[in-house]
């Protein structure tokens, strides 16, 4: 049987925080205060999103999310001319006379980086080194010059001043991750850059816990059951606390034994583990031995328990 208990761990907008993630809140939050930008930075799933959402909503501003992506341009961070607007006006007053006047106008839409800008948001860019460096440069302007550049675009105006209480927090995965461009050092000279790392399997086993409810003894099995499989990557980084969360959730809503003898346990290690590992280990046939991999750590799991 899965047990259940009440969770006692701080949880705050869905972030199990730990005394480790709360210093580290409380330090980036001081530094956003002081006006630095700040950079959480580690591989996929160790939970960047969730630090940076959260340290966002700690300065009690609006918060504004982008997400990165090869195709994001000025016109998507800046904005855009989106269509046109129309006014005629006929007059007819005297039957002789016939008068009519149109004026057409542009209709502007202003993108989520100006509106951020202009009314001192907090914005939270995730995997910002998955958009363009050429992209990316306009917040050189923002960080440097407190401006940002309206170059490119048919606005009078050449920039619009930064609001003083304007915020950016930018989160990123390794360059040698798939997808991911090399930063400018100009860019990353101006912000400061924390590693987020995955947690020892104590404390991902009471991020686990607090999230659903669980034991910290069964919710450890699993966490150690995932940090086992992820030792057997070669390449990229591998299942991460997020594959732990998955099977968490679903043993504590179907009520699946943690036992690594239970078939619908061990079925659901492999549908949650078993095309990641795939995915980074060497192996003539990968799927197949990442499966093999995955029942062996389920055997070791009953033993060590």
């Amino acid at each position: 049987m899965t047990v259940l208990k009440n969770s006692s761990k701080t949880k705050t907008d869905g972030l199990i925080q730990d005394e480790d993630t709360k210093q580290l809140l409380a330090r980036s939050l001081r530094y956003l205060k002081a006006g630095y930008p700040i950079h959480y930075t580690g591989p996929t799933g160790a939970g960047k999103t969730s630090l940076a959402l959260a340290l966002a909503k700690k300065r009690r501003r609006p918060v504004m999310l982008i997400h990165g992506h090869h195709e994001l341009d000025n016109k998507d961070l800046i904005g855009d001319f989106t269509g046109y607007t129309s006014k005629k006006i006929v007059d007819n007053y005297v039957r002789s006379v016939y008068k009519k006047d149109e004026t057409v106008h542009e209709t502007w839409r202003d993108g989520r980086l100006l509106e951020a800008v202009k009314h001192g948001y907090t914005l939270v860019y995730d995997e910002f080194t998955r958009s363009k460096p050429t992209t990316n440069n306009l917040f050189l302007s923002i960080l440097e010059e407190k401006i940002l550049p309206l170059y490119g675009l048919k606005k009078t105006e050449p920039f619009v001043p930064v609001h003083p209480d304007f915020r950016v927090i930018f989160t990123s995965n390794p360059e040698e991750y798939a997808g991911v461009f090399k930063t400018q050092d100009a860019l990353l000279d101006r912000v400061i850059s924390i590693i987020v790392d995955y947690k020892d399997q104590e404390h991902e086993a009471t991020i686990a816990a607090g999230k659903f409810g669980l034991e910290e003894s069964q919710a450890k099995k699993i966490t150690t059951l995932v940090s086992t499989v992820r030792e057997e990557c070669t390449g990229e980084s591998g299942p991460s606390l997020r594959a732990s969360l998955m099977i968490a959730k679903l043993v504590v809503e179907e009520g699946i034994a943690i036992d690594g003898e239970n078939e619908e346990f061990k079925q659901l290690c492999l549908d949650i583990l078993g095309h990641q590992l795939s995915r980074c280990i060497d192996a003539d046939q990968p799927m197949k031995a990442a499966e093999e991999r995955i029942e062996k750590a389920l055997k070791q799991m009953n033993v060590s328990h």
